[in-house]
């Protein structure tokens, strides 16, 4: 897929200001600034959290309200219940609060409820009328309840509410005893971007300082990894959470237990825990069993102090996290296929939709995210039960999801979300419709190009320009995650050489090369193998620092190869004519009365004239609109020759391109 290569704006004073203050280089201070960061106080914060305090718990809305009950509750042993989510926030929000009031000596006063996926998320009335009637005197949510007004106006007189939540309120706030939440308009908290897990934290922190007169930082490897699972952005107060929870972590994996049994089940035991190793693997199996069946068996596992019981639930968990892939990749198939027959020409398609009778609805937005990544293209995948769809969308830049989901709400019997995640409810033979009006919206507000992905790099850096110094530097960014990525640089008119596949077994799958006396590795890259021979290229990168047999060298780790510029000639008439009689020795004898004998994709042509991409696809754009050539799928065939002369001037991609 073409994608366009987009170079942030630099203000070369700013960067060099910056970087004398901090004594960086000045490419990285031009990063902190990108991020927001315009003082060298602000610059320590960001690469030292570590060293900042944390911010007064108390300055958050209501917090002294939740602390006096809390601590009437405590003073009684009245028993609490941690109401909580089946995502990875929800149950290590859940899981922390447990385990804290566990230490206070509360132990056997206070439990949790999590629904399952099929009672849904956020609070039900029967199921909180059903602990009130157990005893339970005050629910802690967790993670949830900021949009629950008109439940708790059913269930406030039972049983004493505090919320805690991190999502945006609604219309109108809940009638609890305390509402925690740092998006309240009147809430003094200075940083708003906490997760449930991170306020859940800021809690605790106001119990223990209120009480004890102490701090309280424990457990904060279950606030990290909730932090980097519910993707808010790591920056502030974020990234001090994240950094010490990792730090902790990696200093004694084993301190809760299964966490422990997790890291040794995903295949970690040994390596530096990384945010991403959190995010993509780490989390996933904590998310599996709450997608699948129920969070249960992850909020088990966290709260174990038995070590036979932490490794059957991690092995649980594990086997719950291939079944959820397997489910996902047989649906992503499924969605595949109907895509293919339902929109034979993608480019002229903005919003794709997939749906299927009884696709789980614990993964269809993953199949959704799978297909949006892939085709870049808006995608809904609905699940059908008796007529009845549920469906989950993901979206791209430009592209407001809840925007044009409000322009379709006639087709839709609910629906909900932000520009760039939704879900909704839909009769299966309202999804033409739905479809429609997607389409329709995108027509009125999307640009062409938007179509087409951007890969968003720093600055332009020669690999010959980086040394161990600069790379030690620029990991002080970490953690990286959502609002501070790691950093991509692009490289243009580089010379590859020495290229070769590598990989274990006879599929090598990933693509290795040196640029001068730096290495480069693409992994799952092998297709890519034709740029890096062909000619010069373009690179997307990442510098880091690899280790073998002891010692320590720089390598580039791929992003993305394109072509360089000096390659990209527009097709002359040789060229074309070049092209054209590839096309016909490709595909067999053709004449007026046979048609096309076989597609011939742009691959082949390539392999056998040695264009670039760039000329190829031009060439065949030129002949699909002269009417010599048709597209079927990604493939092309030949039409029957016409029976008068063409001028090439009657292509609007050739009169564009021989005017410039």
């Amino acid at each position: 897929m073409e994608k366009k290569w987009r170079v942030r704006e630099h203000d070369a004073a700013r960067e060099e200001k910056l970087a004398n203050a901090i004594g960086v280089p000045r490419v990285i201070a031009g990063i902190l600034l990108s991020r927001g960061i315009e003082t060298a106080e602000e610059a320590e914060r960001f690469l030292s959290p570590e060293k900042a305090p944390y911010y007064d718990p108390f300055l958050m809305k209501d917090m002294d309200v939740a602390v006096e009950r809390i601590a009437r509750a405590i003073e009684r042993r009245e028993k609490i219940v941690i109401y909580g989510d089946y995502d990875v926030d929800g149950i290590t929000s859940t899981t922390l609060l447990i385990r804290f009031f566990g230490r206070l000596g509360m132990g056997d006063c206070v439990t949790y409820y999590i629904p399952t996926r099929e009672i849904g998320y956020g609070l039900h009335t029967e199921e909180i009328l059903k602990l009130a009637a157990a005893g339970a005197t005050l629910l802690l949510t967790v993670d949830c309840g900021i949009s629950s007004a008109d439940i708790v106006d059913e269930v406030k007189d039972k049983i004493d509410i505090v919320i805690t939540d991190h999502h945006l309120p609604g219309e109108r706030r809940p009638d609890a005893l305390a509402v925690i939440d740092p998006h309240q308009k009147d809430c003094r908290y200075p940083f708003e971007n906490l997760c449930g897990v991170g306020v859940a934290f800021k809690l605790c922190q106001a119990i223990m300082k209120k009480l004890y007169g102490r701090e309280f930082a424990d457990d904060m490897e279950l606030v990290a990894i909730g932090t980097v699972a519910d993707l808010v952005p790591l920056l502030d107060e974020n990234r001090k959470i994240v950094k010490e929870g990792l730090a902790a972590l990696n200093r004694d994996p084993s301190r809760i237990l299964g966490v422990k049994e997790l890291i040794d089940v995903s295949g970690l035991t040994g390596k530096e825990i990384t945010a991403g190793m959190v995010g993509f693997v780490i989390a996933p199996r904590l998310n599996a069993a709450g997608r699948l069946d129920t969070a249960a068996t992850g909020a088990e596992l966290l709260l174990s102090s038995d070590e036979a019981v932490a490794r059957r639930r991690a092995r649980e968990l594990e086997v719950a996290n291939e079944e959820r892939k397997n489910v996902e990749q047989d649906i992503l198939a499924q969605a595949e296929e109907k895509i293919k027959s339902r929109y034979p020409d993608l480019d002229k398609t903005h919003v794709i939709v997939a749906y299927g009778e009884d696709w789980h609805a614990g993964v269809i937005g993953l199949v959704a995210s799978r297909l949006t990544e892939k085709y870049y293209r808006p995608a809904i995948v609905i699940g059908m039960h008796d007529g009845i769809g549920k469906g989950s969308c993901r979206s791209i830049e430009g592209f407001s999801l809840f925007d044009a989901l409000s322009c379709a709400r006639d087709t839709l019997i609910q629906f909900g979300g932000h520009s760039m995640a939704a879900g909704l409810t839909v009769a299966e033979n309202r999804i033409d419709d739905l479809e429609a009006a997607l389409n329709k919206y995108a027509e009125e507000n999307m640009m062409p190009d938007q179509f087409v992905p951007v890969v968003d790099g720093e600055a332009e850096l020669s690999p010959d320009d980086v040394d161990m110094n600069f790379v030690e530097t620029l990991s002080r960014l970490e953690p990286y995650g959502m609002d501070n990525p790691r950093p991509l640089f692009f490289c243009h008119e580089a010379v590859a050489s020495e290229v070769r596949l590598v990989g274990r077994g006879e599929e090598k799958r990933h693509l290795m090369f040196n640029l001068g006396k730096i290495h480069a590795i693409g992994w799952n890259m092998s297709d890519m193998m034709g740029f890096a021979t062909s000619g010069p290229i373009d690179i997307a990168y990442v510098p880091e620092v690899d280790e073998w047999n002891g010692n320590r060298y720089i390598q580039v780790k791929l992003s993305d190869i394109g072509e360089a510029g000096s390659r990209k000639i527009f097709p002359t008439r040789s060229i074309l004519k070049k092209v054209y009689l590839a096309i016909r020795e490709l595909s067999g004898a053709v004449t007026k009365k046979q048609g096309g004998i076989a597609a011939v994709s742009e691959r082949q042509i390539i392999a056998m004239l040695g264009l670039s991409s760039y000329t190829t696809k031009k060439a065949l754009k030129i002949f699909e609109e002269l009417r010599f050539i048709e597209k079927d799928g990604e493939e092309y065939r030949l039409l029957p020759p016409p029976d008068e002369k063409i001028d090439l001037m009657e292509s609007g991609t050739y009169r564009k391109g021989h005017e410039e």
